[in-house]
Protein backbone atom coordinates (compact mmCIF):
# COMPACT_ATOMS: atom_id res chain seq x y z
CA UNK A 1 0.00 0.00 0.00
CA UNK A 2 1.34 3.43 -0.93
CA UNK A 3 2.19 5.67 2.02
CA UNK A 4 0.38 8.99 1.70
CA UNK A 5 1.22 10.43 5.12
CA UNK A 6 4.30 9.73 7.17
CA UNK A 7 6.14 11.03 10.20
CA UNK A 8 8.39 14.00 9.56
CA UNK A 9 12.10 13.46 10.12
CA UNK A 10 11.93 16.64 12.21
CA UNK A 11 10.47 14.64 15.09
CA UNK A 12 11.76 11.61 16.96
CA UNK A 13 9.51 8.53 16.96
CA UNK A 14 8.66 8.35 20.67
CA UNK A 15 5.43 8.36 22.71
CA UNK A 16 4.18 11.80 23.74
CA UNK A 17 3.57 12.98 27.30
CA UNK A 18 0.93 15.54 26.30
CA UNK A 19 -2.69 15.15 27.39
CA UNK A 20 -5.26 13.74 24.92
CA UNK A 21 -6.53 16.51 22.67
CA UNK A 22 -3.67 18.87 23.41
CA UNK A 23 -2.57 20.70 20.27
CA UNK A 24 1.11 20.87 21.24
CA UNK A 25 1.61 17.76 19.10
CA UNK A 26 0.28 19.54 16.01
CA UNK A 27 2.56 22.50 16.59
CA UNK A 28 5.55 20.22 17.17
CA UNK A 29 4.88 18.55 13.85
CA UNK A 30 4.66 21.86 12.00
CA UNK A 31 8.00 23.03 13.38
CA UNK A 32 9.60 19.67 12.57
CA UNK A 33 8.19 19.66 9.04
CA UNK A 34 9.41 23.19 8.34
CA UNK A 35 12.93 22.48 9.57
CA UNK A 36 13.02 19.26 7.52
CA UNK A 37 11.79 21.02 4.38
CA UNK A 38 14.41 23.74 4.89
CA UNK A 39 17.07 21.00 5.23
CA UNK A 40 18.02 22.71 8.48
CA UNK A 41 17.72 19.92 11.05
CA UNK A 42 21.48 19.38 11.19
CA UNK A 43 22.07 23.08 11.78
CA UNK A 44 19.21 23.79 14.19
CA UNK A 45 19.29 24.36 17.93
CA UNK A 46 16.02 24.50 19.86
CA UNK A 47 15.57 25.85 23.37
CA UNK A 48 13.02 24.09 25.59
CA UNK A 49 11.07 26.01 28.25
CA UNK A 50 9.64 25.21 31.65
CA UNK A 51 6.01 24.19 31.33
CA UNK A 52 4.10 21.59 29.33
CA UNK A 53 6.81 21.65 26.64
CA UNK A 54 9.64 21.15 29.11
CA UNK A 55 10.38 17.78 27.46
CA UNK A 56 10.54 19.24 23.93
CA UNK A 57 14.13 18.01 23.76
CA UNK A 58 12.75 14.47 23.61
CA UNK A 59 10.74 15.18 20.47
CA UNK A 60 12.59 17.48 18.07
CA UNK A 61 15.21 15.76 15.93
CA UNK A 62 17.82 18.46 16.34
CA UNK A 63 20.15 19.75 19.03
CA UNK A 64 18.21 21.05 22.04
CA UNK A 65 19.07 23.10 25.11
CA UNK A 66 16.98 23.38 28.28
CA UNK A 67 16.48 26.86 29.75
CA UNK A 68 15.43 28.05 33.18
CA UNK A 69 11.83 29.26 33.54
CA UNK A 70 11.26 32.18 31.16
CA UNK A 71 14.89 32.53 30.11
CA UNK A 72 14.68 30.78 26.73
CA UNK A 73 15.11 33.99 24.66
CA UNK A 74 18.24 34.89 26.65
CA UNK A 75 19.65 31.37 26.18
CA UNK A 76 18.78 31.46 22.47
CA UNK A 77 20.48 34.85 22.15
CA UNK A 78 23.71 33.44 23.55
CA UNK A 79 23.59 30.38 21.30
CA UNK A 80 22.87 32.44 18.19
CA UNK A 81 25.68 34.89 18.88
CA UNK A 82 28.17 32.05 19.34
CA UNK A 83 26.78 30.01 16.43
CA UNK A 84 25.40 32.62 14.00
CA UNK A 85 25.28 30.08 11.16
CA UNK A 86 22.77 27.91 13.04
CA UNK A 87 18.97 28.17 13.05
CA UNK A 88 18.07 28.89 16.68
CA UNK A 89 14.52 28.77 18.03
CA UNK A 90 12.66 28.69 21.31
CA UNK A 91 9.40 26.83 21.95
CA UNK A 92 7.48 28.45 24.83
CA UNK A 93 4.07 28.55 26.47
CA UNK A 94 2.28 31.64 27.70
CA UNK A 95 3.23 31.19 31.35
CA UNK A 96 6.90 30.81 30.42
CA UNK A 97 7.04 33.58 27.82
CA UNK A 98 4.48 36.15 28.96
CA UNK A 99 4.86 35.92 32.75
CA UNK A 100 8.28 35.11 34.20
CA UNK A 101 9.90 35.54 30.77
CA UNK A 102 8.36 38.87 29.79
CA UNK A 103 11.58 40.86 30.12
CA UNK A 104 13.65 38.34 28.17
CA UNK A 105 11.08 38.30 25.38
CA UNK A 106 10.65 42.07 25.13
CA UNK A 107 14.34 42.88 25.20
CA UNK A 108 15.32 40.14 22.73
CA UNK A 109 12.69 41.60 20.40
CA UNK A 110 13.81 45.17 21.05
CA UNK A 111 17.41 44.27 20.21
CA UNK A 112 16.26 42.50 17.05
CA UNK A 113 18.03 39.30 18.02
CA UNK A 114 18.11 37.02 14.98
CA UNK A 115 16.21 34.15 16.64
CA UNK A 116 12.77 32.61 16.14
CA UNK A 117 10.21 32.08 18.91
CA UNK A 118 7.30 29.66 18.69
CA UNK A 119 4.86 30.97 21.31
CA UNK A 120 2.03 28.62 22.32
CA UNK A 121 -0.89 30.51 23.90
CA UNK A 122 -3.58 28.41 25.60
CA UNK A 123 -4.70 31.05 28.12
CA UNK A 124 -3.67 29.03 31.18
CA UNK A 125 -0.82 27.46 33.12
CA UNK A 126 -0.98 23.88 31.92
CA UNK A 127 1.74 21.85 33.63
CA UNK A 128 1.27 23.24 37.16
CA UNK A 129 -2.47 22.66 37.44
CA UNK A 130 -4.45 25.28 35.58
CA UNK A 131 -3.67 28.58 37.27
CA UNK A 132 -4.46 31.96 35.71
CA UNK A 133 -1.86 33.12 33.17
CA UNK A 134 -1.16 36.61 31.79
CA UNK A 135 -3.16 35.52 28.74
CA UNK A 136 -6.19 34.16 30.62
CA UNK A 137 -9.33 35.76 29.21
CA UNK A 138 -11.53 38.09 31.22
CA UNK A 139 -14.18 35.98 32.94
CA UNK A 140 -12.28 32.73 32.38
CA UNK A 141 -12.25 30.46 35.41
CA UNK A 142 -8.98 28.88 36.58
CA UNK A 143 -7.76 27.37 39.84
CA UNK A 144 -6.52 30.81 40.96
CA UNK A 145 -9.47 32.73 39.49
CA UNK A 146 -12.37 30.43 40.43
CA UNK A 147 -14.93 33.20 39.87
CA UNK A 148 -13.38 34.24 36.57
CA UNK A 149 -10.64 36.74 35.76
CA UNK A 150 -11.74 40.25 36.69
CA UNK A 151 -10.23 43.28 34.98
CA UNK A 152 -10.42 45.43 38.12
CA UNK A 153 -8.31 42.93 40.06
CA UNK A 154 -6.06 41.13 37.55
CA UNK A 155 -6.03 43.57 34.64
CA UNK A 156 -6.57 42.69 31.00
CA UNK A 157 -4.93 39.75 29.22
CA UNK A 158 -1.65 40.58 27.48
CA UNK A 159 -1.67 40.58 23.68
CA UNK A 160 1.92 39.65 22.93
CA UNK A 161 1.97 40.22 19.16
CA UNK A 162 0.39 43.66 19.49
CA UNK A 163 2.82 44.62 22.25
CA UNK A 164 5.92 43.51 20.35
CA UNK A 165 4.72 45.15 17.12
CA UNK A 166 5.37 48.56 18.70
CA UNK A 167 9.11 47.80 18.75
CA UNK A 168 11.55 48.38 15.91
CA UNK A 169 13.49 45.13 16.37
CA UNK A 170 11.03 42.44 15.22
CA UNK A 171 11.14 41.42 11.57
CA UNK A 172 8.18 39.04 11.61
CA UNK A 173 5.23 38.66 14.00
CA UNK A 174 2.12 36.62 13.28
CA UNK A 175 -0.71 35.07 15.28
CA UNK A 176 -2.21 31.81 14.02
CA UNK A 177 -4.34 28.96 15.33
CA UNK A 178 -4.50 25.19 14.95
CA UNK A 179 -8.18 24.57 15.70
CA UNK A 180 -8.98 23.20 12.22
CA UNK A 181 -7.08 21.93 9.15
CA UNK A 182 -7.28 25.19 7.20
CA UNK A 183 -5.72 27.12 10.07
CA UNK A 184 -3.10 24.40 10.61
CA UNK A 185 -1.92 25.02 7.04
CA UNK A 186 -1.81 28.78 7.65
CA UNK A 187 0.15 28.18 10.85
CA UNK A 188 2.75 26.17 8.96
CA UNK A 189 3.18 28.97 6.42
CA UNK A 190 3.72 31.49 9.20
CA UNK A 191 6.30 29.27 10.92
CA UNK A 192 8.17 28.92 7.63
CA UNK A 193 8.21 32.71 7.15
CA UNK A 194 9.50 33.19 10.68
CA UNK A 195 12.41 30.84 10.07
CA UNK A 196 13.03 32.44 6.67
CA UNK A 197 13.37 35.80 8.41
CA UNK A 198 16.12 34.35 10.59
CA UNK A 199 17.94 32.65 7.71
CA UNK A 200 17.90 35.91 5.77
CA UNK A 201 19.28 37.74 8.84
CA UNK A 202 16.29 40.07 9.12
CA UNK A 203 16.09 39.92 12.91
CA UNK A 204 13.67 38.74 15.58
CA UNK A 205 10.68 36.61 14.56
CA UNK A 206 7.80 35.19 16.59
CA UNK A 207 4.75 33.10 15.75
CA UNK A 208 1.99 33.04 18.36
CA UNK A 209 -0.10 29.88 18.06
CA UNK A 210 -3.50 29.77 19.76
CA UNK A 211 -3.76 26.33 21.33
CA UNK A 212 -6.08 24.28 23.52
CA UNK A 213 -5.81 22.81 27.00
CA UNK A 214 -8.77 20.42 27.36
CA UNK A 215 -7.57 19.06 30.71
CA UNK A 216 -7.32 22.37 32.54
CA UNK A 217 -10.20 23.98 30.67
CA UNK A 218 -12.32 21.06 31.89
CA UNK A 219 -13.87 20.11 28.57
CA UNK A 220 -13.61 17.41 25.88
CA UNK A 221 -11.02 17.96 23.11
CA UNK A 222 -13.61 18.65 20.40
CA UNK A 223 -15.40 21.22 22.55
CA UNK A 224 -12.09 22.89 23.40
CA UNK A 225 -11.48 23.53 19.69
CA UNK A 226 -14.84 25.26 19.47
CA UNK A 227 -14.12 27.24 22.64
CA UNK A 228 -10.86 28.49 21.16
CA UNK A 229 -12.61 29.69 18.01
CA UNK A 230 -15.51 31.29 19.86
CA UNK A 231 -13.62 32.89 22.76
CA UNK A 232 -9.91 33.24 22.07
CA UNK A 233 -9.89 34.47 18.48
CA UNK A 234 -12.20 37.46 19.15
CA UNK A 235 -9.75 38.72 21.79
CA UNK A 236 -6.59 37.51 20.05
CA UNK A 237 -7.23 38.34 16.35
CA UNK A 238 -5.39 36.15 13.87
CA UNK A 239 -3.12 37.75 11.31
CA UNK A 240 0.25 39.27 10.59
CA UNK A 241 1.50 42.07 12.84
CA UNK A 242 4.88 42.71 11.27
CA UNK A 243 6.56 41.43 8.12
CA UNK A 244 9.95 42.57 6.87
CA UNK A 245 8.78 41.85 3.32
CA UNK A 246 6.21 44.65 3.58
CA UNK A 247 8.68 47.25 4.83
Amino acid sequence: MKTVFERTEGLVDVPTHYCPGCTHGIIHRLVGEVLEEMDALGQSVGVAPVGCAVFAYNYFNCDMQEAAHGRAPAVATGIKRVLPQNVVFTYQGDGDLAAIGTAETVHAAARGENITIIFVNNCIYGMTGGQMAPTTLEGQKTTTSPYGRKKEFQGSPIRVCEMLSTLDGPAFLERVSVHNPAHVRKAKNAIRKAFDAQVQKKGFSLVEVLSTCPTNWGMPPAKSLDWLEENMIPYYPLGNYKNWEDA
